[in-house]
């Protein structure tokens, strides 16, 4: 009995293993253009991120799922912040992998004031470098993008510090 629950334990490990592993990307380095991939917003619109990139310094975050704890703390912290980050001339860009109508209704749901991009064929996810996990969600990542090129970067995002460390690379940028 209990070698059988000892295998059953090591299987379902096993399996959550597997299914959890990341792939192996280098994020983009400071220098590096950003990537302009087609892409749909969560309106199901075309998304121009070139365009985007002009307005000023873009702040592109990668988020696993929209409407989960993490996420939705970080994003949230993004727009209790907003006035902030406005005033330190960012513009926010949201990605995760998720169907534009799952961004739409975690936008909706949480009156989130900026875009939120569909990447849910992982091009965008891919272009920038930031690793995925094997059930189709990116690693949480930001960058800080001016005039189309990488200017700084956090490969280890905490949702508790994202919109402050953001602030802070800001403002040293200026």
């Amino acid at each position: 009995m209990l070698k059988a629950l000892f295998f059953t334990v090591l299987a379902i490990g096993l399996a959550a293993a597997y299914f959890l592993t990341t792939s192996q990307a280098e994020p983009l380095a400071q220098g590096a253009k950003a990537p302009t991939d087609p892409v749909l917003d969560q309106d199901g619109q075309p998304f121009d991120l070139a365009a985007a990139y002009q307005k000023g310094l873009t702040l592109v975050y990668f988020y696993p799922k929209a409407d989960t704890p993490g996420c939705t703390k970080q994003a949230c912290s993004l727009r209790d912040e907003n006035e902030k980050i406005v005033a330190a001339g960012i513009h926010i860009i949201g990605v995760s992998m998720d169907k534009p109508e799952a961004q739409k209704a975690f936008q909706e749901k949480y009156k989130l004031n900026f875009p939120l991009l569909a990447d849910h064929d992982g091009k965008i996810v891919a272009g920038f470098g930031v690793p995925t996990m094997r059930l189709g969600f990116s690693k949480r990542q930001s960058f800080l993008v001016k005039g189309g090129v990488i200017v700084w970067s956090d490969p280890d995002v905490s949702p508790a510090t994202h919109t402050a460390k953001v602030l802070e690379a800001a403002a040293k940028l200026k």
